[in-house]
């Protein structure tokens, strides 16, 4: 386990003040599954909550003790059924570098010549719309008669 300063352990509890619980332990305890999200969690946020369902207060701590030992992680803190826990992020290797591949003029050239077709596509489907607006304006489309501006509302 992690030994911490009362002042680290301080600051990482008003960290801790707004994340929201992201495992929970029910009767099954510490399962291999749980350890594994346990560990996930930790690896990607470094402090976490986590509910503990359906035990008892000596229960919890003995299950934040066992927590803590298994994951190699600092308690934080235990308020009835959340227990903050903390661990540095581990350094991961990073993944090996490949040579950078060189692009593949044909695949460049068959993009560009797909975006235009699709440009044209686009302008030749906003024409054939133009021309059915002016149709419709045109001789097969008869707009409603215009009401003076003085008639009265509601009646012919």
């Amino acid at each position: 386990m992690i030994e911490l300063t009362p002042a680290e352990r301080r600051a990482l509890r008003a960290r801790a003040h707004a994340l929201h619980p992201v495992v929970a332990i029910a009767g099954n305890g510490l399962a291999a599954g749980v350890l594994a999200e346990l560990e996930r969690s930790l690896q990607a946020h470094e402090l976490i909550k986590v509910r503990i369902q359906g035990a008892e207060r000596a229960q919890r701590e003995a299950l934040l003790a066992e927590l803590c030992e298994a994951l190699d992680a600092a308690p934080i803190q235990h308020i009835g059924n959340i227990l903050i826990v903390w661990r540095p992020q581990r350094e991961e290797k990073p993944p090996e570098k490949k040579a950078p591949a060189r692009p593949n003029p044909a695949t460049a050239k068959s993009a560009a010549a797909f975006a235009a077709a699709a440009r044209r596509a686009a302008l030749a489907k906003a024409v054939e719309e133009r021309k059915r607006n002016e149709a419709r304006k045109g001789r097969f489309y008869r707009e409603p008669p215009q009401r003076p501006r003085n008639a009265p509302h509601g009646g012919r």
